[in-house]
């Protein structure tokens, strides 16, 4: 087990994806902060708002598998593919399950305030789940400067 685990956190490609994810994480909770004067934990680990840390994560793998593997081989094939179907997910089934969960939770407002207690506030759906395609854009502009950096620092 620990060869594995040094094997890992020895793999350029493994640690640039994850740093691609975690910088986009820490922004994304920063960016909360500054525009909701509030901060949110949950904002460290979770899916939704700016900018995308799915995104990032597949565009920091994508060029790194590139810079590793070179474009013509199928292991770039696999990550561009994983990446467009990822960022077009963020963007598409995602954020639409984000809208209608908004509009669900505003109805639950109309039904607590109208004093029906059946609906409880932990009934409440998760509102950030998808992305705007601006989101996804800073996203993957984001992942592919962290792998670029780390290429050229690592």
């Amino acid at each position: 087990m620990s060869d594995f685990l040094k094997e890992l956190f020895c793999n350029r490609i493994f640690i640039t994806a994850v740093a691609g994810w975690f910088i986009a994480q820490l922004l994304k909770t920063v960016i909360y902060l500054i525009l909701s004067k509030e901060f949110r934990a949950e904002r460290l680990v979770g899916s939704g708002g700016m900018p995308s840390s799915h995104s990032a994560t597949v565009c920091a793998l994508t060029v790194a598998v590139c810079y590793e593997y070179g474009p013509g081989s199928f292991e770039f094939a696999i990550s561009l593919l994983l990446a467009i179907i990822v960022m077009h997910d963020a963007m598409g089934v995602r954020r639409e399950t984000g809208i209608q969960a908004k509009l669900l939770n505003d109805i639950l407002r109309i039904f607590e305030d109208m004093g029906r207690d059946e609906i409880s506030a932990h009934d409440k759906l998760k509102e950030f789940v998808g992305h705007t395609p601006f989101q996804v854009l800073v996203g993957a502009v984001l992942g592919i400067l962290v792998a670029v950096l780390l290429h050229i620092l690592y």
